[in-house]
C-alpha cells in the first residue's frame, strides 16, 4: 500500500493512524482491510451506521434526477421535509443548512433579528454556557468560549455572554440585562463531557427567558435526532425551546442542517434577510427525508433505550471492575460519555489498537458515540474492546514502575 501524503492539506487535525476506505453498519474498515468496530460515526452523525441501504437508495435516485437548484425557485423536498419536522416537534418554520455550525449562526440573527423588529436593537446578547460547542466559525466559537478555538483569531465578537452551568446567580443577572436577546444551550454537552442537564435546569432557563422576554435556543445538533432515546432530547423534560438547531443525524452522514422555530420567533426573519447557496438542496432534502423517516421510527427509538440501557448497565459492571481506569458513565441514550482516570486521549489510542474507535470530550472523557441501530451483541463486543483496552494500559502502567 503507498502511502498517501498530506503535505498540502491545512495541518489543523490531529489525525488517528488509520487510512480508512469503507464502512458498513457499525464497522469502519482501514485500507490495509483492518475492521474496527466504529463508536464515533463522524461524531454521531451516521446516526444509521456506514453506507445505511435506504440512504444509499435515497442519494443515488435523486442524484439521476436532480442535484441542486438556486432557492430562488421553490424545492418541493423542503416543504416535505419541513413538514416532517414540524409535525414532530414544537416547530412550526425550518431554514435548512448544510452543517450544524450554520444552522447556530441562523439562530443566532434569528433571535437578533426577532427583537430588532420589535424596535429593540440593543437586545443582541447571545447567553451561552462553559463546556458548550456550537461549531468553529467565528461566532460559533465566540460562543463556545472555548479558549483554544478563539484564540489567534483577532477580538472576539461582541454580543456573547458566557456562564457557568452550576452559577444560577450569573445565569439570572446575564438573563436581566437589557442588552440579552436569548440563551442558547445544549440539553446535552457533547464535546463538553457528555453533560446532561436536568429537567430543573432546563426548565429554570425557560422561566428566566419567559420572565425576561428572551428566545431559547436549544442546540441538539449531536444530542437531537433520536441519539438521547427520544427525537428530541428536550421531550424528556418536557422544557421547549423557541428555536433548535439540528444537524449530524438528519443526513446520516450527507451535510444537512437545520434550524427549527416557531413562527412568533421566527417573525424577523423576512424575504432578504437570509441564504443560502446549497442548502435544502434536493440532493440533501431526499436524503434527510429517508434519514428522518428511519430515525423517527417507533421502533428505531425504543431499540436506542433498551440497548443503552445494556450499555450502560455493561460500562457501570466495568467501572466496578477497573476503578483505576473509570471514574464516572454519563450522559443519555446513546451519547455515552465515560470520565476516565487515565489520559482519555491514551484510552483512545489503546481502544483503538484493541480494535475499537471512541471520541474524545472534555473534562477527561471519552464518548460512546454508535449508530441508532446498534445491537446488544455489539454494545456487548464494544465493552469487551475497552476492557481490553484497559488491560493493556493496566500493563503498561506496570510495565513502567519496574523499569
Amino acid at each position: 500500500m503507498s502511502e498517501v501524503s498530506e503535505d498540502h492539506l491545512f495541518g489543523v487535525y490531529n489525525r488517528a493512524p488509520i487510512e480508512v476506505e469503507r464502512g458498513e453498519g457499525t464497522r469502519l474498515y482501514d485500507r490495509s482491510g483492518r475492521s474496527f468496530l466504529d463508536f464515533v460515526q463522524g461524531i454521531a452523525t451516521n446516526g444509521l451506521g456506514h453506507a445505511a441501504p435506504v440512504l444509499v437508495e435515497a442519494v443515488t435516485k435523486q442524484a439521476q434526477k436532480l442535484w441542486h437548484v438556486s432557492n430562488i425557485f421553490t424545492i418541493p423536498g423542503q416543504a416535505e421535509l419541513a413538514n416532517k419536522l414540524s409535525a414532530a416537534s414544537f416547530a412550526d418554520q425550518v431554514f435548512f443548512t448544510n452543517s450544524g455550525t450554520e444552522a447556530v449562526e441562523c439562530a443566532i440573527k434569528l433571535a437578533r433579528k426577532y427583537h430588532s423588529a420589535r424596535g429593540d436593537d440593543q437586545r443582541a446578547d447571545i447567553i451561552t454556557f462553559q463546556g458548550a460547542f456550537h461549531g468553529r466559525t467565528l461566532a460559533a466559537v465566540t460562543a463556545g468560549g472555548y479558549e483554544p478555538y478563539i484564540t489567534g483569531f483577532g477580538p472576539r465578537l461582541p454580543g456573547f455572554v458566557n456562564v457557568s452551568l452550576d452559577d444560577p446567580d450569573a445565569i439570572k443577572a446575564a438573563a436581566s440585562a437589557p442588552t440579552a436577546a436569548a440563551i442558547m444551550v445544549e440539553p446535552v454537552q457533547g464535546e463538553g463531557g457528555a453533560r446532561a442537564l436536568t429537567d430543573a435546569e432546563l426548565q429554570a432557563l425557560r422561566d428566566l427567558c419567559d420572565d425576561n422576554g428572551l428566545l431559547l435556543i436549544f442546540d441538539e445538533i449531536q444530542c437531537g435526532m433520536g441519539r438521547s432515546g427520544k427525537l428530541w432530547a428536550y421531550e424528556h423534560s418536557g422544557v421547549q425551546p423557541d428555536v433548535m438547531c439540528i444537524a449530524k443525524a438528519l443526513g446520516g452522514g450527507f451535510p444537512i442542517g437545520a434550524c427549527l422555530a416557531t413562527r412568533e420567533a421566527a417573525s424577523g426573519m423576512v424575504v432578504g434577510t437570509h441564504g443560502s447557496t446549497f442548502g435544502g438542496n434536493p440532493l440533501a432534502m431526499a436524503v434527510g427525508l429517508a434519514a428522518f423517516g428511519e430515525i423517527s421510527k417507533p421502533e428505531l427509538l425504543d431499540n436506542v433505550n433498551r440497548v443503552s440501557g445494556y450499555l450502560r448497565q455493561q460500562l457501570e459492571g466495568l467501572k466496578d471492575a477497573w476503578p483505576d481506569m473509570i471514574d464516572e458513565v454519563r450522559g443519555k441514550g446513546l451519547l455515552v460519555g465515560i470520565k476516565v482516570k487515565p489520559n482519555n486521549r491514551e484510552v483512545m489510542a489503546a481502544a483503538r489498537d484493541a480494535g475499537l474507535l471512541i471520541a474524545g470530550g472534555s473534562d477527561n472523557c471519552v464518548r460512546m458515540l454508535p449508530p441508532l441501530n446498534l445491537t446488544e451483541a455489539e454494545a456487548r463486543e464494544a465493552v469487551g474492546l475497552l476492557e481490553k483496552a484497559f488491560e493493556s494500559l493496566r500493563a503498561a502502567a506496570k510495565s513502567k514502575e519496574t523499569a
